[in-house]
C-alpha cells in the first residue's frame, strides 16, 4: 500500500504536503514546532491536520506491520496463493486483514477440529461436492469407529456438517457482505431488564432504531445502561435476506440427499458462528466511531475552556464553598501570588453571616480585592446569596464570577499541589486554585489531568489510551500557541513546549532558581540534558520579557533572528522598535515578498510571518476569544419565566445541544434544534464552550431541575 497516497486523498492535501510532514515527523519533530516554523515545507498544514496525520500514519504503519505477520504466518503454513497475498496487500482496514487470515489462524479447540481429529473431513468434502448417489447415512457408515469415538452415522453427518459450518464462517467474502448488509439493513434494539426500575435509560427500556442512523451518544449511553445492567441490548440483522445469501452461494447442485443437510448447516454457521462475530464487530465499530466523535466533542471544549482570556492585574479571591466545613477563601494578587487565606462559616449549620460579612469587608478593603471567584460546588448558591448581600452594602467595587469547579479537587489532593502549597490543607488549595483560574485559565488547568475538566461527555466510558493522547495534544497545542514566559512558568506549564519533557521542565526551574532569570534564549542550552534538538524545538515558544535581545520576547526563532535583523535594517528599523511598540504596519512596506525572501534566504510565509510578529510582538491569541460574565445580581430558579432574554457561557457542548450557565446554579440545555433556523449536524457549528451567547426561557422543571433554552430570538 502507497501510505502516502492514501493520506494524500483521506485528508485531501498535496502529496508533497505528506511527504515533509511524515518526513518532519519521523525526524523527531513535535506537532505545534511543525505546523508553527516549518509551514514552509508543509504548505502551512495546521495543528489538527498534522495530528489527524500522525494518528493515521501511525494506524497505517501498523497495518503494513499486521500484513507482514500475517503473510508471514500463512508463508509458513505453505498455504498462501498468488490471489491471497493480493487482496491481503491490497487490504485497507484490519478488519479485511482479520477476515482474509481467519481460516489460517491458528485455534483453539472448535466442534469442527474435534471432526477433523476424528477423521471427518473427506465425509464433510464428499456432502460439500453435493454429487451424493444414495443417503447420507450410507454414506457416513464407513466414518463409525469406537476408537474414535463416531457412535453412529448420525454423530458421523453432525461433525461433518460442524466442519462445513467453520468453512463458511471462515470465508472472507461472505463476512464482508454479511458485515455490509447488517450495518446498513440491521437495527439496534434495546430492552428493559426491570420495566419496573427507575433510571436515566427508561428512554430506552423499548428502544429500536437502524444501526446506519444510530447517533455516537445514543451508543454510549445504550452502552452504559447495559454495563449497569438496567438494558439488554442487540443487534437485529436481515437474517432471512443473508440465509438466502449463504445457501446461494454454498448450494450449487440440488441434490436430493446433500440440500437439506447444507441448509441446516448454512443455518448452524450463521447462528452460532456469524451472527455473534458480526454483532460484536459492528457493535465495536460503532462504539469506536461513538467515542472518536466524543473524543473530537470533548477536546474542541477543552480548547475552547484552556483559551479563555486571563483577566490580568486583578486581586482576585477564590471563594470554595462548602457547609459543615466552612467556606476557604484565598486572596492571590495579580500575578497569582498568594497573599493571604481564611476559613468563613456563613452557610449551615453554623450560619455565622454577620461574622463572615465583616471578615470579607477587611479583606476587600486591606488587599483592594476588586473580584470574587466563586466555585460552582456545594454551597455555592448560598454563597453567592452572601456575596450579593455584602456587595450592595459596601462602596468599594467588586464583582463575582461564578467558576467551574471541575478538577479543583483533584488538583488540590494531587502530589504537584502538595510541592506547590506544602503548608495549605486541600480547601486552601482549591481555593487558591479557583482564584487562579480566573486569572489565568490556561496555567492553572494545565495543572489538572485534562480528563477530570468535565467538558465532556462518558468520558470514563471510553479507550483511556486514546482520549488521554487526545487530550494531552489539545493542551500541547493550546500551551504553544500561546507560549510561556520563560522566567515565570512553572514546570507543569513548560512540560506541555514542544521538545520539552516532565524532567527538562523541572530542570529548566531549578536552572532558574539556582542561576536567576533567564536573560536571552541561548542560555537554555546551559540547562542539564537540554540539547540543540530540544532547544530547536522549545526557543521559539518560550519569551523572556525585557531580555538582552527583544526578538527573545517575540515567536521569532532564533533560526531567523538574522532575517529579521535584515528585514528590519531593509525597512529602516531597529530592534529597538520591538519593544517599544513602534512597528506596526510594517508588513503593508514589504512591497515585492517574494524578492525580499530571497535576498535574506527565508520562505515567502516565513518573511511575512516573521514581520507579523515584530507588529505584535508575543500578541495573546486569547485576546479575541469571548470574556467571562462577570455578576453583581443574584437569580434563582424560582425567578425564571418562560419567555425571559438572559445572557449566559457555555459551559458544556455535546452531541445533542449545549448547557448554559445564566447564573442560576443550575446549567440550562439549548438543544440542537433551539440553536438556530438553519441545518446543523453538530452544535459545535454554532458554539463553544465559553461563548458567551444570548438565550431564551422555554420552559422551567422545578422538580427535575430542568431548564430548557432557546437561542432563536
Amino acid at each position: 500500500m502507497d501510505i502516502i497516497k492514501a493520506l494524500q486523498d483521506e485528508l485531501k492535501i498535496g502529496r508533497h504536503q505528506v511527504e515533509a510532514a511524515v518526513k518532519l515527523i519521523d525526524e523527531g519533530n513535535t506537532i505545534p514546532f511543525i505546523a508553527r516554523y516549518r509551514k514552509e515545507a508543509t504548505g502551512s498544514l495546521n495543528d489538527e491536520v498534522l495530528r489527524t496525520l500522525d494518528e493515521r500514519l501511525r494506524y497505517l504503519r501498523g497495518l503494513e506491520e499486521k500484513k507482514e505477520q500475517v503473510l508471514s504466518s500463512i508463508r509458513e503454513q505453505e498455504k498462501l496463493t498468488p490471489e491471497l497475498e493480493k487482496q491481503i496487500l491490497e487490504a485497507a482496514t484490519l478488519v479485511a486483514v482479520e477476515d482474509l487470515y481467519r481460516p489460517y489462524r491458528p485455534k483453539r479447540r472448535t466442534r469442527a477440529t474435534v471432526a477433523k481429529e476424528k477423521g471427518l473431513e473427506p465425509l464433510a468434502n464428499t456432502i460439500a461436492l453435493q454429487m451424493a448417489k444414495e443417503p447420507l447415512e450410507n454414506l457416513a457408515q464407513p466414518y463409525i469407529s469406537e476408537e474414535k469415538g463416531v457412535k453412529t452415522a448420525a454423530e458421523a453427518i453432525e461433525g461433518a456438517k460442524d466442519i462445513l459450518a467453520e468453512g463458511i464462517s471462515d470465508n472472507a467474502e461472505y463476512r464482508t457482505y454479511i458485515r455490509k448488509i447488517t450495518a446498513e439493513q440491521g437495527s439496534i434494539v434495546s430492552a428493559a431488564k426491570d420495566e419496573t426500575a427507575q433510571s436515566v435509560y427508561e428512554m430506552y427500556y423499548n428502544h429500536e432504531e437502524p444501526v446506519k442512523k444510530a447517533a455516537g451518544h445514543r451508543i454510549l449511553a445504550l452502552n452504559r445502561g447495559e454495563k449497569e445492567k438496567f438494558l439488554t441490548v442487540k443487534i437485529i440483522a436481515p437474517k432471512e435476506q443473508i440465509i438466502r445469501y449463504l445457501e446461494k452461494k454454498v448450494i450449487i447442485r440440488d441434490n436430493p440427499y446433500t440440500t437439506q443437510a447444507l441448509k441446516e448447516t448454512v443455518e448452524d454457521s450463521y447462528d452460532r458462528l456469524i451472527a455473534p462475530a458480526i454483532e460484536r464487530e459492528i457493535r465495536g465499530s460503532l462504539t469506536e466511531k461513538a467515542e472518536d466523535g466524543a473524543i473530537k466533542v470533548f477536546g474542541k471544549n477543552l480548547e475552547q475552556l484552556l483559551m479563555q482570556p486571563p483577566i490580568e492585574g486583578r486581586v482576585v479571591l477564590g471563594w470554595d464553598p462548602a457547609f459543615r466545613t466552612g467556606c476557604k477563601l484565598a486572596v492571590v494578587d495579580g500575578t497569582g501570588k498568594v497573599l493571604d487565606t481564611v476559613v468563613i462559616y456563613p452557610t449551615a449549620p453554623q450560619n455565622k453571616v454577620e461574622e463572615s460579612k465583616k471578615v470579607l469587608k477587611n479583606l476587600i478593603k486591606k488587599y483592594h480585592i476588586s473580584l470574587i471567584s466563586l466555585g460552582n460546588g456545594t454551597a455555592s448558591r448560598e454563597s453567592e446569596q452572601i456575596i450579593v448581600d455584602l456587595l450592595k452594602e459596601i462602596p468599594e467595587r467588586v464583582q463575582y464570577v461564578i467558576v467551574s469547579e471541575a478538577g479543583a479537587s483533584v488538583y488540590s489532593a494531587s502530589k504537584l499541589a502538595t510541592e506547590e502549597f506544602p503548608k495549605f490543607d486541600v480547601g486552601q488549595r482549591s481555593a487558591v486554585s479557583i482564584a487562579r483560574r480566573l486569572q489565568d485559565p490556561l496555567a492553572e488547568l494545565v495543572k489538572i489531568d485534562p480528563k477530570s475538566i468535565g467538558v465532556g461527555q462518558y468520558q470514563h466510558d471510553m479507550n483511556q489510551k486514546h482520549l488521554g493522547e487526545t487530550l494531552q495534544g489539545v493542551v500541547e497545542d493550546c500551551v504553544n500557541k500561546v507560549g510561556v514566559d520563560l522566567n515565570t512558568a512553572s514546570a507543569s506549564l513548560l512540560e506541555y513546549i514542544s521538545g520539552i519533557s516532565k524532567g527538562l521542565a523541572k530542570s529548566i526551574v531549578a536552572y532558574r532558581e539556582e542561576n536567576g532569570a533567564f536573560t536571552n534564549r541561548r542560555q537554555l542550552l546551559k540547562v542539564p540534558k537540554l540539547g540543540p534538538k530540544a532547544f530547536e524545538q522549545c526557543a521559539g515558544f518560550m519569551r523572556i520579557k525585557g531580555g538582552e535581545n527583544p526578538l527573545d520576547g517575540t515567536s521569532v526563532h532564533p533560526e531567523s533572528y538574522e532575517a529579521a535583523g535584515k528585514l528590519l535594517a531593509c525597512l529602516g528599523y531597529d530592534l529597538a522598535g520591538i519593544s517599544s511598540g513602534g512597528l506596526q504596519g510594517i508588513r503593508k512596506k514589504i512591497t515585492n515578498a517574494k524578492k525580499l525572501s530571497q535576498e535574506l534566504g527565508v520562505g515567502e510565509i516565513t518573511l511575512m510571518d516573521i514581520a507579523g510578529e515584530l507588529e505584535k510582538p508575543a500578541r495573546d491569541p486569547r485576546e479575541e476569544m469571548p470574556r467571562p460574565i462577570l455578576r453583581t445580581d443574584v437569580l434563582d430558579m424560582k425567578d425564571l419565566t418562560p419567555g425571559m432574554i438572559l445572557k449566559g457561557t457555555v459551559r458544556n457542548v455535546i452531541d445533542f445541544g449545549a448547557f448554559v450557565d445564566i447564573g442560576v446554579h443550575q446549567d440550562g440545555l439549548v438543544h440542537i434544534s433551539q440553536m438556530t433556523d438553519r441545518y446543523i449536524k453538530h452544535p459545535l457549528e454554532v458554539v463553544s464552550v465559553g461563548d458567551v451567547v444570548e438565550v431564551k426561557v422555554l420552559s422551567v422543571d422545578l422538580g427535575k431541575k430542568r431548564i430548557a433554552l432557546t437561542m432563536k430570538l
